[in-house]
């Protein structure tokens, strides 16, 4: 593969769009090097238009030009769209899938022998540049074709090689993670305004400290065990609280939340 590959894209959704933006961004390569198609030939036109990426006219022509393409369409559509590209596949090229629940062995089985794969899971915060993502490569993955995966999700946050059994951790912790942020905020704002906070006065507040610690997570480089001690004063306002949390099981009610995930994502990749 060269070093400024052509770089195709399946699908034009929102993660397509992000990792186009983050490329671009951080100058992995050129938009003329970028060559997508979808279904919605809007959302390739707007992409285009927006980006000044190439469009295509379909599926098979991302396959005839690129060096690597990026499967950007949902779980339930991929079996058409790899029964459908499959006769042009090359030895030379890489395919990069993002899909939840299609397995390396799915692809590679359909792709035919000589496909080299790589499956991703990436999270919903990489339309900010702020994602994580693991990285799964197949069986004949270079690792050229790996250190080029990392090259483009690193453009939208951060990215982890591992192997393929851990992606149904990482679909859970990471891939879901962003939710269950999502529904502490909820929770706490709605405890905010039980307590007496104005919803504007409450969202200004809840969204700032959870950003605030979360920087304080990244930046200090302390355990968040130990950035939690320093909050809490003995006997003090956010110990009464934490009392509350672990007289409830807070942790074991997020362990079995994250292992209830981990199950459904084995059980989508079994179809």
């Amino acid at each position: 593969m060269s070093e400024n590959p052509k770089l195709g894209f399946i699908g034009a959704g929102n993660m397509a769009t992000a990792l186009i933006r983050g490329i671009l961004h951080a100058r992995c390569t050129t938009p003329s090097q970028i060559l997508v198609a979808d279904i919605d030939a809007a959302k390739t036109a707007a992409l285009a238009s927006a980006h000044g990426v190439q469009a295509a006219a379909n599926n098979c022509e991302v396959v005839r030009q690129c060096d690597a393409v990026v499967l950007a369409v949902k779980p339930q559509t991929m079996s058409a769209v790899l029964a459908e590209i499959a006769p042009g596949v090359r030895p030379d090229q890489c395919f990069i899938s993002i899909a939840a629940g299609v397995t390396l062995a799915r692809l590679e089985a359909t792709l035919g022998p000589q496909a080299r794969v790589i499956r991703v899971m990436p999270n919903t915060p990489s339309l900010i540049g702020a994602g994580a993502a693991g990285i799964a490569p197949g069986t004949r993955a270079t690792d050229a074709d790996i250190a080029l995966a990392r090259r483009l999700f690193e453009a939208v946050g951060i990215a982890v090689v591992l192997d393929e059994k851990h992606l149904d951790a990482v679909t859970a912790v990471s891939g879901s993670g962003p939710a269950y942020v999502f529904f502490f905020v909820e929770s706490l704002l709605e405890a905010a305004e039980y307590a007496g906070l104005e919803r504007a006065v409450a969202e200004a507040l809840v969204k700032q400290t959870i950003l605030g610690a979360a920087r304080m997570i990244v930046e200090t480089g302390q355990p968040p065990a130990k950035l939690r001690e320093a909050v809490t004063s003995p006997g003090g306002t956010t110990a009464a609280a934490l009392t509350v949390l672990r007289e409830k099981n807070f942790t074991e009610l997020i362990v079995q939340a994250v292992q209830a995930a981990v199950a459904r994502s084995v059980q989508l990749g079994k179809g």
